[in-house]
């Protein structure tokens, strides 16, 4: 089958061909891969980013946000069959650890992460466990979800967590209305009361943003005029919560100005260090809490969201063929949404 590998960090990817995944264990789930998103965490992996963390031996398979149609199961698989659509959790976990059982599976302490540190659905097919496997609402196709695959649950892990203690009436803002952030702002207005506040350096997000629901959009600047219209909107006091989806670029630092006494800041974003010296934190009692991936749970509440069309992927489209455009795309700022790889 075709494959696109990492083959040496700071190289271009190279299309392989590869053996097909077979069923190795009774809870195996070989997946025809109908769509692959694009992210940037793959850019970073190629920057050699990812190398030390996730010890995966080259060459490998990259692709983690992965939708497609069950090939084949294991003799233990139940509830999927050939030919159903699914959607796949980024985690492949034991279901046997204290996380497993206490249903924080992403936090597994036997999990594999197809795409990071083994073979992902930048391919034809894809091996993974019945654990991961959520299957679509017909009104669902895989290429049109994939990168909710990881992009979406993680906006949704963040959003929802800040939903809990959001109250009707509270301001949100949120930085950054790109491939995560137009989906983050969707899910808050579909869970939360909260005033939803976008800033963005990019006119045509913020367009999006005003489409997708936000009660309020502000142009990002050198000058830090979206913080001063933040702090007026919030009589001086700032957010009561402020969810990051870029965390570099100085907007740590931005978001900080923007955050009420008492307030959290969701870093999902990555890229700088947060410098506020701690006598900050204390005086004031913020809060800075860290998001990676959501649980399978979280993954299942956002199909159904998906499938009530309460969210939607703006999507880029690509043949699995062209995948050096898609990430040359993504790289340079040409992506409006997601990339998605389709074999």
């Amino acid at each position: 089958m075709r494959a696109v590998q990492v083959v040496e960090y700071h190289k271009n990817l190279e299309m392989k061909d590869i053996p097909e995944p077979t069923v190795r264990g009774p809870l195996d789930v070989i997946v025809r891969i109908g769509g692959a998103g694009v992210c940037r965490t793959d850019l970073h992996i190629l920057e050699g980013q990812w190398a030390e963390k996730s010890g995966v031996t080259l060459p490998y398979t990259i692709g983690h946000e992965n939708a497609g149609w069950v090939h084949a199961v294991g003799d233990a698989v139940t509830g999927v069959a050939p030919g159903d659509p699914v959607i796949l959790h980024p985690l492949a976990t034991c279901g046997q650890c204290a996380a497993c059982r206490a249903g924080d599976d992403v936090h597994c302490t036997n999990s594999a992460f197809p795409g990071i540190d083994s073979n992902g659905g930048y391919a034809d097919y894809l091996r993974t466990s019945y654990r991961s496997v959520v299957k679509l609402d017909d009104s669902l196709a895989p290429a049109d979800v994939a990168a909710l695959a990881d992009a979406g649950l993680t906006a949704y892990h963040a959003v929802a967590k800040a939903a809990r203690v959001l109250r009707p009436g509270q301001i949100a803002v949120m930085i950054g209305a790109g491939g995560l952030g137009h989906i983050g702002i969707q899910v808050l207005k579909a869970i939360s009361g909260a005033t939803l506040v976008v800033t963005d350096r990019n006119p045509a997000a913020l367009a999006m943003a005003e489409e997708l629901g936000a009660d309020h959009t502000l142009l990002s600047d050198a000058r830090g005029s979206h913080i001063d219209a933040v702090l007026e909107l919030t009589g001086g006091h700032g957010a009561e919560a402020v969810i990051d989806f870029v965390g570099e670029g100085g907007a740590t630092a931005e978001g900080v100005r923007m955050l009420r006494r008492a307030g959290n800041y969701y870093v999902i974003g990555y890229g700088e260090n947060i410098n506020v010296p701690t006598i900050d934190i204390i005086s004031t009692e913020i809060n800075f809490i860290g998001n990676l991936v959501g649980s399978y749970t979280d993954l299942s509440e956002l199909m159904v969201l998906a499938a009530q069309g309460k969210v939607t992927l703006h999507t880029t489209k690509y043949p699995l063929d062209d995948f050096q455009q898609a990430i040359d795309d993504l790289d340079n700022g040409r992506v409006r949404g997601r990339a998605i790889l389709i074999p």
